[in-house]
């Protein structure tokens, strides 16, 4: 099955070329339908039937659902979904008062290794089309409204390293923008520290968020936590990070997950503002407690180290939140999908050698 041939994948030109023989607005009628009415070809009513039946037959979807887990009272789902070709990968969609957001993955599994993320325990099986990270989109989308709510945020945190899949990634951002509307400023991108992608990535037109999971502000501790420090060393991601804010102009974050007795203490609070003072990066600082995982022993942080690691860095002046984690009991939070592997393959540590 090519990239072409499923649901989201084609451009505006390939349905262009797909719709050739048709009047010219069908094609306005069925863009409008897929991304603006978030329909299923079945459901764009104003196109004949047999446009419609046509559609379905030569535009599969890409994601088939085998389960769709809910918590937090119906405000997180996760979906776990299948590929055409058997490999499976999982979506979050979470529901706040004041907005609705979806995490979405990249690449089925992952091979940066970090020890404490269950995709990392996992593997590397392949990267996501366009088409595919833009379903996940649309399917979220459409769930939130049917709960009477309109998706405005989509963040690439979900299975893979969006970094190491920089076009794919960077053409379902272009798509999510230009058809189905939404803001860069609520697109925000993740990377444990690819440089390379960093770099392209401010080279693009648009400015999105630059989310960079750092979990550790000196070169011995991330070689062990997140191993692809050892090729993209500290003092050139944050080089490299600088360059995009001046760049983009637009907000940076970094993510720290808090794990307990490892990188929680005040030497690592203090490292962690002097690398900011040292850069001059007006980061945000997102402090997550580590969420559990089958396959690393260590814990989170207990509440009380997370409150003074949060003061520890207010107090030198670094704009600093602690994230609430929602879904932990379906393993929807921060680090735990897995896309259903049994525990034995989430323990298993690949390769960090795809980028």
């Amino acid at each position: 099955m090519s990239e072409a041939s499923t649901l989201y994948s084609p451009t505006r030109d390939e349905l262009a070329t797909l719709l050739q023989g048709e009047p010219r607005y069908r094609l306005d009628q069925v863009w409008s339908g897929l991304y603006t009415q978030l329909a299923a070809p079945a459901e764009i009513s104003n196109v004949p039937k047999a446009l419609r039946e046509r559609l379905a037959a030569e535009l599969p979807t890409s994601l088939t659902q085998v389960v769709r887990k809910v918590s937090d009272q119906g405000d997180t789902i996760k979906y776990l979904w299948q590929l055409h070709d058997g490999s499976r990968i999982e979506t979050v969609l979470m529901v706040y008062p004041d907005r609705v957001t979806v995490c979405v993955s990249s690449q089925a599994g992952c091979a940066m290794a970090c020890g404490f993320c269950a995709t990392g325990q996992a593997g590397f099986t392949r990267q996501l089309t366009v088409g595919e990270i833009v379903e996940q989109v649309v399917l979220a989308a459409r769930d939130a409204r049917g709960m009477g709510r309109r998706l405005a945020n989509v963040v690439y945190m979900g299975m893979g390293e969006p970094m190491a899949n920089e076009a794919a990634v960077w053409g379902s951002v272009e798509r999510l923008h230009q058809a189905v509307g939404l803001s860069a400023r609520h697109l925000t991108i993740s990377t444990v520290g690819l440089i390379p992608g960093i770099r392209t990535l401010a080279q693009r037109p648009l400015p999105v968020n630059l989310a960079v999971s750092l979990h550790a502000a000196n070169d011995e501790l991330r070689d062990e936590l997140v191993p692809i420090n050892k090729r993209y060393p500290l003092d050139d991601l944050m080089d490299a990070c600088a360059d995009y804010l001046a760049a983009k102009g637009r907000r940076l974050s970094f993510e720290w997950a808090l794990i307990d007795g490892v990188n929680d203490r005040p030497s690592d609070a203090a490292e962690l503002a002097a690398l900011c003072r040292r850069f001059r990066l007006p980061a945000h600082v997102n402090l997550i407690p580590l969420n559990p995982t089958p396959g690393y022993p260590t814990v989170g942080s207990p509440p009380s180290k997370v409150q003074a690691f949060h003061s520890l860095l207010t107090d030198r002046g670094v704009n600093a939140t602690v994230r609430r984690n929602r879904g932990t009991d379906i393993d929807a939070a921060c680090g735990q999908l897995a896309a259903g592997q049994p525990v034995e393959l989430r323990k298993q540590r690949p390769s960090n050698n795809a980028e």
